[in-house]
């Protein structure tokens, strides 16, 4: 197993750079002139300027490993010695959000060139500061890495099994000039000098791993001779702020593989931050277009197939017509719904805004998919790293005030985890608390708010164990217990139906798939509703009219889906295998 670390720091000890400038040249770097400005204009953006599109091209994908090995080679031809020293990556360019912090790359293996992260210089120069350490040619040693690996970086998702034969063979017998050549500079006695570094280092290391305070990220990969996880368990336990992404498929060069997105995995495991402590809203970065074909062109694409979902809207007249065009284009928007068994609806609620919409729609979430003994199932790039990277932020009024202050569409369930882990014979049915602050708030700022309702849990999943049911087991209570002790306090003083918002897995069985149906509701304008904002009174009656619209609109859907000729799969797949996956699937006249 190996393991890639990345820490975020200021720059010491910076010297000039040797000069090198062909095609991947680096610039010289020095601790006063971190903020680039000879790359570019020196005007500083403005809050609003600085802020990336949502689907904007991060760049990813555009460098192969070819490039990479040019890059060393003409590194190690111009390199006339010296100390080792810091390099900022033109490729890099200068960063478009505002406060980028500084990444700092130190190579991962003993040969010291600092080119190892050509593959995301321009994503990660998007957003970060890029300093590279790089070592001289006379102290150091050749990359030797998975050359199959290697040479797949290169290669499109997109060819048959016979293309890509064929341009791997190609890939491989391409880079063979450039390996040789990097062979040339290999030096047995730098190989020996670095091993007995790396030995002494190591216990330096491991012996102060428990006075280690910062955020730690540890990417870990499987592929290699090493007992698998070994290393990355040990960390974890050592090191008090840690979180691990263990990838058991690849292998020590994991930032140098094929689909490895270090921003993406950075993004989900919400170790981006501009200061000294995270801002869920402010250090949000919107999802890049390879970010979004990845998630719902490839990993989710079976999913939304089998739920293949129906969008609604109502326009202002009321009528109600297919797609999003009732909602409005612009923010501060709040999306106010009900909250369907594990939440089944928010992987296709979010891709349907971008789709349509190109909007990101921030998710007011519950505390427990940011911190806690959560942290310790999330030992890998999972569904969850998506949902925080696709705007999720924790549930909380300062959020709720920053979100709408910066126009932002947010999405809000007052039912909660009660609503998404209800219990046996309870679908459908809200529990929203006795608390309408979230209408005074949005009156505040002048908020749209849009009541939705959304249908289909129960073509798709069936409770058979419910929290009644698991809470007499005792092995499954304990665990519960176990679990909720990090959250205790959460909406304990909150008074109606919501206040139980006890954390546990209902034991559920898959159904053959429905559809999933969605209808966001008239659009409910609070600019100018002074009498909401002073009076409580008035604000409970707005609270329960969004209540109301929320049931009405989940009667409605529920009415209306019996009318589906495509409600069946079978039907669906059928028309899809006419007219093409992309077709878009008829359903029931509004």
């Amino acid at each position: 197993m190996s393991i890639v670390s990345h820490t975020i720091l200021r720059p010491f000890g910076v010297n000039p750079s040797g000069p090198y400038h062909r095609r991947h040249a680096f610039r010289r770097s020095s601790v006063k002139a971190t903020n680039r400005k000879e790359s570019g204009s020196s005007k500083k953006p403005a809050a609003d300027e600085s802020r990336l599109e949502v689907l904007y091209d991060d760049g990813f994908g555009a460098v192969t490993m070819r490039d990479y090995f040019e890059a060393v080679r003409v590194m190690t031809k111009q390199d006339h010695g010296g100390p080792p020293r810091w390099f900022c990556p033109v490729e890099c360019g200068q960063p478009e959000v505002e406060k980028a912090p500084l990444l700092l790359f130190l190579p991962a293996g003993i040969d010291g060139v600092g080119m190892e992260l050509i593959l995301h210089h321009k994503s990660l120069g998007r957003v970060f500061e890029v300093h590279c350490f790089h070592v001289p040619v006379n102290d150091r040693t050749p990359f030797e890495g998975n050359p199959i690996n290697m040479a797949m970086v290169s290669l499109q998702n997109i060819l048959s099994p016979q293309e890509t034969l064929q341009e791997l063979s190609d890939s491989l017998t391409s880079m063979l000039p450039y390996v040789s050549e990097l062979g040339a500079i290999t030096r047995i006695e730098t190989l020996v000098w670095r091993l007995k570094l790396l030995k002494s280092g190591a216990a330096y290391a491991s012996s102060r791993l428990h006075a280690v305070q910062a955020e730690v990220l540890i990417l870990a990969s499987g592929t290699e001779n090493l007992p698998p996880k070994g290393e990355a368990d040990r960390l974890f336990k050592s090191v008090k702020n840690c979180k691990v992404r263990y990838f058991r498929n690849r292998g020590d060069r994991l930032h140098m593989e094929d689909g490895f997105n270090l921003l993406t995995v950075i993004k989900g495991a919400n170790m981006y931050r501009r200061g000294r402590q995270r801002d869920s809203v402010m250090d949000f970065l919107p999802p890049t277009r390879c970010e979004f074909k990845r998630t719902f062109s490839e990993d989710f694409k079976l999913y939304h197939q089998l739920l293949s979902p129906v969008m609604l809207s109502t326009m202002k007249n009321g009528k109600i017509v297919r797609g999003l065009s009732g909602v409005p284009d612009k923010g501060p928007v709040l999306f106010v719904g009900y909250h369907q068994l594990l939440a089944i609806e928010l992987s296709s609620l979010v891709e349907g805004f971008l789709r349509e919409k190109k909007t990101i729609i921030r998710t007011a979430a519950h505390p427990v998919f940011f911190a806690g003994n959560y942290e310790m199932l999330r030992q890998e790039l999972s569904l969850f790293d998506s949902f925080s990277m696709y705007g999720a932020a924790p549930v909380s009024p300062i959020n709720m005030y920053k979100l709408f202050e910066r126009n932002e569409f947010v999405l809000m369930y007052p039912g909660g985890v009660r609503e998404a882990l209800h219990r046996k014979g309870e679908a459908y049915k809200l529990f929203w608390p006795d608390q309408p602050e979230f209408v005074r708030m949005a009156a505040r700022f002048g908020v749209t708010i849009i009541p939705f309702g959304c249908v289909g849990e129960d073509d798709f999943l069936e409770i058979i164990l419910d929290y009644n049911d698991e809470k007499n087991i005792p092995y499954l209570r304990d665990g519960i217990k176990s679990f909720n002790e990090d959250f205790t306090g959460i909406r304990e003083t909150v008074k109606g139906e919501d206040g139980n918002q006890v954390l546990h897995l209902p034991a559920v069985l898959p159904k053959v798939p429905g559809r999933l149906y969605f209808l966001f509701g008239k659009p409910i304008e609070m600019n100018g509703m002074d009498n909401v904002l002073k009076d409580r009174e008035n604000a409970n009656q707005v609270y329960l009219q969004i209540k109301s619209e929320v049931e009405s609109a989940v009667s409605y859907l529920k009415r209306k889906r019996n009318e589906d000729p495509y409600r069946s799969i079978t039907r669906r797949r059928f028309y899809e295998a006419t007219w093409g996956p992309s077709a878009q699937v008829p359903t029931f006249e509004p």
